[in-house]
């Protein structure tokens, strides 16, 4: 896809969202709109990946998306992209639906191959699948996403240890850095101060972006291909605001989890174009 097509599918992808948390009155709007740009560009542009899904995804580049409680924007890039028909969103939250407030792997839905959201545990499965790979010469790449308040977690630093210690790269992690969680900012809650600084300290290759600018998305993530295979894991800083696209969840950490009501629905509706229809 050009950008103009990356930034018109990522406005349909915000309106799924949006639509989907309203229907049920549940789910996480703030980080699910604030990540759709990144995942846009990854799905549509920049990975080698099948909507004919497999479990092993032999041969494929494989996504892992940590930050579970955001699914309302992977399980619209994926519906998106032919992993299962649009028409599915409608289902979103509902009893006996695939499309859970986390996502689940027993209701087997393509595309998803862990299940998320107890946060801190992506980038221990991400780092398995990467050797996983490099064991079977599986040259393709491993992705994931994370909350930067999830890296208050224990256990993340634990595989970001183990993983420069053992030369993971063929891994590439994403960090969405809008200082952010549920309980507040960052700096309040439990400050993780200086990013790079760690990760660096660690021994990873660290990249920046920002996470609004499709241009600069898709050039990062192609650098960071090309930085793989040299002996070090890669994190990507990508800078991001919560609610992107739409201005009155754009002011902190209160969308982090509530539903807009109808009012706000149409005026969020009214912010995002529609590209590609609705479901």
């Amino acid at each position: 896809m050009s950008t103009a097509e990356l930034k018109r599918t990522a406005s349909q992808v915000r309106r799924d969202i949006v639509r989907m948390v309203h229907a049920q009155q549940s789910g996480h709007p703030g980080g699910s709109l604030g990540c759709t740009d990144f995942l846009t560009a990854l799905y549509f542009k920049i990975m080698k990946h099948n909507p004919a899904f497999t479990m092993d995804g032999k041969g494929e580049d494989l996504f892992f998306l940590s930050n579970g409680h955001i699914s309302p924007v992977f399980y619209s890039v994926l519906a998106r992209s032919g992993y299962f028909d649009v028409k599915e969103l409608a289902t979103f939250r509902m009893i006996n639906s695939r499309l859970q407030g986390h996502p689940t792997t027993h209701e087997h839905l393509p595309g998803i191959r862990i299940a998320s959201g107890s946060l801190g545990q992506g980038m221990s499965v991400s780092i398995g699948a990467a050797l996983s790979k490099k064991y079977n010469s599986d040259d393709r790449i491993v992705y994931s996403l994370h909350g930067d308040g999830e890296l208050q977690e224990g256990q993340n630093w634990e595989a970001i240890m183990f993983a420069a210690h053992n030369k993971v790269d063929n891994y590439i992690a994403t960090i969405d850095v809008n200082g952010q969680q549920i309980d507040g900012p960052l700096s309040k809650v439990l400050n993780l101060d200086n990013l790079e600084d760690k990760f660096k300290a660690f021994h990873w290759t660290v990249l920046h972006m920002d996470g609004h600018n499709m241009d600069e998305i898709v050039t990062t993530l192609e650098h960071a291909k090309t930085l793989t295979g040299q002996g070090k894991p890669i994190v990507i800083l990508m800078k991001t605001i919560m609610g992107k696209g739409v201005d009155f969840m754009e002011t902190g950490h209160e969308w982090h989890g509530i539903a807009p009501n109808d009012a706000q629905l149409e005026n969020a509706l009214g912010q995002l174009e529609m590209t590609l229809g609705d479901y």
